[in-house]
């Protein structure tokens, strides 16, 4: 939630109308900046659009320990091209290790 308003006060204004079982239908109105009753605003957002959302961000989550694995399982390896860790191998003329 981001209207320019303050985060604290707001919230607290709106659980205290949810405290009433008649009120679960109140949420924050960025027109006015206050409480007010969604169904009667006209502000409806369907069920697909949270199950959609959940779905979205599970995926991106998924995919960013993905990621997080495939980084920290190429750790251990020796880096491609160049030297081996350590030096070149004995008996190598300088210059070589780079062909």
């Amino acid at each position: 939630m981001n209207a320019g308003l303050d985060p604290i006060d707001i919230i607290v204004e709106l659980r205290m109308s949810h405290q009433d079982s008649a009120n679960k239908w109140f949420g924050i109105s960025v027109d006015d900046g206050k409480v007010a009753d969604m169904l009667k605003e006209n502000v409806v957002e369907p069920l697909r659009v949270k199950q959609q959302a959940i779905k979205s961000s599970t995926e991106v989550a998924c995919m960013i320990l993905r990621i997080d694995d495939v980084v920290s399982s190429k750790g251990g390896k020796e880096p491609m091209g160049g030297p081996p860790r350590g030096g070149m191998p004995p008996g190598m003329p300088p210059g070589m290790g780079m062909m």
